[in-house]
């Protein structure tokens, strides 16, 4: 049997994800769990840098949540699971505070090669389609925190 994928869907379109489990297992059986119990379904793109990446996961950007958008995640962190996949245009990373363990529910999207930040932040899957919605959605009007200025909703969908 193949692995899982996971489809994002926005209202740009879908962005489909392969995962890495020889390289993060943790990542990726943890991302696996949230988007099956739904936990992203309602979020948003809350952060959004061009020439950079798309950031998304946090559950203080769902309608009625409180919070501020970027600082929520799913009441648990997960260990770094640093590996040797750079991140370039496609790759699914994890964002984390200044602690490398501290990662939870919120991941990003590189947009545009960023391989300083390899061995920092935990690389665990990659775009196999959809990119072009990723650029869609970095290019979005953004205002502070770098913030789009319209809801950019997602849900996620494991395909089996």
């Amino acid at each position: 049997m193949s692995a899982p994928q996971a489809v994002i869907k926005t209202k740009f379109g879908d962005i489909t994800l392969e995962f890495l489990p020889d390289k993060a297992p943790g990542h990726v059986d943890n991302f696996l769990k949230l988007a099956r119990e739904g936990f992203y379904n309602g979020s948003t793109f809350h952060r959004v840098i061009p020439g950079f990446m798309i950031q998304g996961g946090c559950p203080n950007t769902k309608p009625g949540a409180n919070g501020m958008p970027g600082t929520g995640g799913p009441g648990y962190n997960i260990d770094a699971e640093f590996n040797d996949t750079s991140h370039v245009r496609g790759v699914l990373s994890m964002a984390r505070s200044s602690d490398p363990n501290s990662a939870g529910s919120q991941f990003f999207i590189v947009t545009s090669d960023s391989v300083f930040l390899d061995n920092q932040y935990t690389a665990f899957g990659r775009v196999v389609s959809g990119i072009e919605v990723a650029d869609q959605i970095v290019n979005a009007p953004k205002g502070a925190r770098d913030q789009p200025n319209e809801r950019i909703e997602m849900t996620v969908e494991v395909v089996e």
